[in-house]
């Protein structure tokens, strides 16, 4: 084994998020609002939904994915009551989205002690997460330095189990699946998926039992 990649979310890191709550988006607006973007919050629920869909639908595949920001990007101009610079508030208004969203975000207790447990292994993340909040999601908790290379699926446009994304992850950390583990929670889109191209695969809760002291 020359290297292992491990799934983000109920894995590495514990978040929960509630994007149908209008209060969420009530606050967000308020914040939007100072910022030249001018929605009222059941607009911009409906919108990002509506446009989420489209933006898939373009990309097509069996498991597309965009970038959050993007969408942001379309809402801001289409809203905005001044000029604003689209490119730069979106990452912002995509962050703020998320922390609006939020309702619990930590690092699970035993996480560091299992990724220290493969020190001198090549590490990489491959997730279903969104780079523009997810990447802050990991530094926020020091896990981020700890591997060489983290592949979201907002960077490739597939998501799991899209066997693409599993292969940009290998292709960058210079590896074949024959080499790797890969540490996941879902059967579906983590273990099954890695198995099949031919990965070692463990359940995060066993590994946490084998590898956590």
């Amino acid at each position: 084994m020359e290297g292992v990649l491990f799934d983000c979310y109920d894995t590495l890191l514990d978040v929960s998020t509630d994007e149908r709550s209008l209060e969420s988006y009530r606050h967000l607006c308020i914040w939007a609002a100072y910022q030249g973007v001018r929605i009222d919050p059941e607009v911009l629920r409906d919108e990002y939904r509506q446009r989420i869909g489209e933006a898939m639908e373009a990309v097509g595949g069996e498991y597309p994915e965009v970038r959050v920001e993007d969408i942001f990007a379309g809402i801001c101009r289409d809203y905005a009551v001044w000029p604003v610079d689209t490119a730069d508030l979106s990452i912002h208004f995509a962050r703020s989205f998320r922390a609006a969203t939020a309702r619990k975000v930590c690092a699970f207790p035993r996480t560091r002690r299992l990724l220290s447990a493969f020190d001198g292994y090549r590490l990489g993340i491959v997730s279903n997460g969104q780079r523009v909040f997810s990447e802050i999601e990991l530094r926020m908790f020091g896990l981020y330095p700890f591997f060489d290379t983290v592949v979201f699926s907002s960077d490739i446009g597939c998501k799991k189990p899209d066997r693409r994304i599993f292969f940009a992850a290998l292709g960058r950390l210079g590896i074949t699946p024959q080499e790797a583990l890969f540490i996941g929670d879902s059967r579906k889109n983590d273990l099954e998926p890695s198995r099949a191209l031919g990965m070692q695969t463990l359940h995060i809760k066993e590994a946490w039992d084998l590898f956590v002291v």
